[in-house]
């Protein structure tokens, strides 16, 4: 009799295949935990900052300090060199126009100056001798013309005289052909004369000329020769505030040297030292704010200095409303220097992440709260409150924005 043979469910090839597939998902699985394990360190939440991505208007701008100076300033340098004889104003002082402020002495000046005047007036009495010696040659060949016309005048009359009583036949012929060369002789005398003095008077017209230019400038020579005394007195050339006065009595001052400034009281402006990294972003006409006194001020650039010493360059800035009441020259103002307009923008929060990242990557926290995914990114510009995120982070998410330093290369962070 047959028997019935029952269908087997697990097969030895069955088995051997499900087992080798356990085999497979344990070996992913531990994979995986082994490598997320190597890659996990646990944080204490409240040791880092969190913060959160910010959907915004930002503003690039960059934190500069600027000292406050007067607008306006005059600047007192030694004309001439000297030793200081006396101080008639200290330092601080107000000043009025035309205010004596130092006296100074030079012996070696004065004697200088007095041998100078000897030399330029015995220069201007030579010139006006010449002059003088032209215009009396002048006046000689005037009176040279004057005696020949007489003279041609008085044989002209002779001349006519005769030639009358020679045509009656009452004098000779000789006679009176000696009257008419002596009129003739006189006439051409006379057109000599007269032409002589016509080109001597343009001659001497240039010599004149000249010579009054050489005069004006010999007396203008011998002003400034005189008004170099008048430097040794040093006065205030504007009404304000003496500041900054480098003198003693007793000290020698050379030409040039500067003993001081005088501050104009009509308002002040602010000159500011900038990185030489903006100078290319730096123009006339941006603007700053402060903070003084509990109130925020604008400043705007009037003025770029090229010149860039110890990597930096200076700017001024003068107040675009109001200035601060009782600012003061010198004090130091806090400036945020703008470099741009607003714009809309994906906004971080500064914070030491930066330093060890550069901000290609960050700790983003997950939904859950409970850990932390390095995850790359990139960020732009930067103000001193935010970073610009270009890509990689979406307004609403949070980031550990703290310093990094002891995370190693931690793939994940586990917040308890």
């Amino acid at each position: 009799m047959d028997r019935k043979i029952e269908k087997k469910n697990w097969t030895p090839k069955k088995i051997a295949v499900i087992a080798a597939v356990g085999i497979f998902i344990f070996f992913t699985l531990y994979s995986f935990v082994i490598s997320d394990s190597g890659s996990r360190l646990n944080v204490e939440r409240d040791r880092i900052t969190i913060s959160t991505v910010e959907q915004g208007e930002f503003l690039e701008f960059i934190p500069v300090s600027g000292t406050v100076i007067p607008l306006r300033t005059i600047y007192l340098d030694a004309i001439e060199g000297g030793r200081i004889q006396k101080i008639h104003i200290e330092d601080g002082s107000f000043v009025e126009d035309g205010d004596t402020i130092l006296t100074l002495t030079n012996n070696t000046l004065q004697l200088d100056v007095f041998n100078r005047e000897a030399q330029i007036l015995e220069q201007i009495n030579n010139l006006q001798n010449t002059r003088l010696s032209l215009q009396q040659e002048r006046l000689r060949l005037r009176d040279q013309v004057l005696n020949y016309e007489f003279q041609m005048k008085n044989r002209r009359r002779v001349y006519n005289q005769n030639k009358e009583l020679w045509n009656k036949n009452l004098i000779s012929e000789q006679e009176y052909l000696d009257s008419q060369e002596a009129f003739e002789q006189a006439e051409r005398q006379v057109e000599l004369v007269s032409e002589t003095m016509r080109l001597d008077s343009l001659a001497t017209e240039n010599q004149l000329r000249h010579i009054e230019s050489s005069l004006e400038r010999m007396m203008t020579n011998l002003e400034l020769v005189q008004r170099s005394l008048d430097y040794l007195i040093v006065t205030a050339p504007v009404s304000g505030q003496l500041t900054s006065l480098n003198a003693e009595v007793g000290e020698s001052k050379v030409r040039g040297e500067r003993l001081g400034q005088i501050d104009i009281l009509e308002g002040f402006r602010v000159r500011a030292s900038i990185d030489e990294h903006y100078i290319a972003r730096i123009n006339i006409g941006q603007r700053g704010e402060f903070d003084f006194a509990g109130q925020t001020y604008t400043l705007e650039i009037t003025r770029v200095y090229p010149q860039v010493r110890e990597g930096r360059f200076e700017v001024d800035l003068e107040f675009v409303d109001t200035e601060p009441d009782n600012i003061r020259r010198g004090q130091t103002l806090r400036i945020r220097l703008a470099l741009g307009a607003l714009e809309e923008a994906t906004l971080l929060a500064r914070g030491g992440f930066f330093q060890r990242t550069g901000g290609q990557w960050v700790y983003v926290v997950s939904t859950s709260g409970d850990q932390a995914i390095k995850r790359n990114i990139r960020l732009g510009r930067q103000n001193p409150q935010h970073f610009e995120v270009i890509e990689g982070l979406e307004p609403g998410e949070q980031v550990i924005t703290s310093s990094y330093d002891g995370f190693g290369d931690i793939d994940r962070l586990v917040l308890r």
